[in-house]
This record gives C-alpha cells, sequence and structure tokens, in this order.
C-alpha cells in the first residue's frame, strides 16, 4: 500500500505564488513517475504536470505551462509543484499521484495512487 500526503496549499491573493509538496510513503514501486492533477468544483480532474523518475522530463497543462515547475526528490519520495503568477481560474484541489511506470505521462489512467489533496484557492 502507498500512502501519498500533500501539503502547502492555502488562499493566496491572484498574482501570488504557492509551493506545494507531496510526500510518497510505503511500499512504492521501483521506480515510478509522479504527477499533479486538479478539480475543481462542478469540474472533472484535470491534468496539471508529471515529472519523469528520473526528473529530466516534465510535460505541464498549456494553462500553466510557464507559471508552474514539478521538481522532485526520488531518494526522498517527494515531489513539488511550484505555483506562480496564480490566477482564480487556478482554484481548485490539487492532488499527488505515482504511476505505474517510470516514464511521464498525462494520463491518469497511469497511475494508481493518489492522495487526498490539498485546497488552493486564488482570490481576485
Amino acid at each position: 500500500q502507498v500512502r501519498l500526503a500533500e501539503s502547502g496549499g492555502g488562499l493566496v491573493q491572484a498574482g501570488g505564488s504557492l509551493r506545494l509538496s507531496c510526500e510518497a510513503s510505503g511500499r512504492t514501486h521501483s521506480a515510478y513517475a509522479m504527477g499533479w492533477f486538479r478539480q475543481a468544483p462542478g469540474k472533472g480532474r484535470e491534468f496539471v504536470a508529471t515529472i519523469s523518475w528520473s526528473g529530466g522530463t516534465t510535460y505541464y497543462a498549456d494553462s500553466v505551462k510557464g507559471r508552474f515547475t514539478i521538481s522532485r526528490d526520488s531518494a526522498a519520495n517527494t515531489a513539488h509543484l511550484q505555483m506562480n503568477s496564480l490566477k482564480p481560474d487556478d482554484t481548485a484541489v490539487y492532488l499527488c499521484a505515482t504511476a505505474r511506470r517510470p516514464y511521464a505521462t498525462m494520463s491518469p489512467h497511469d497511475y494508481d495512487y493518489w492522495g487526498r489533496g490539498t485546497q488552493v484557492t486564488v482570490s481576485s
């Protein structure tokens, strides 16, 4: 069983920044990509960013490209999401997930463990 714990969410004004963290514990795969997704009220789960096991490959949703940066420390089983220039449309619950394979992937179907999420609220 793998447990994921997100932290770092909160309330911020538009234009501000937040840094989310995700720590994986338990019986993780030997090598796995990590990803961040988000879900706003009344909307489906949306891909945000992903990073490969090595950290050498990252992909971002067009809506966050240039504003968000994903990083990881594989030795510590942690991932981070630095969010800058936040907009009210970024308001959502942000969820961390670990993939079944080491390659970065945008598809939620490739992820088998999910955290409970951390709330990010951006006021205008």
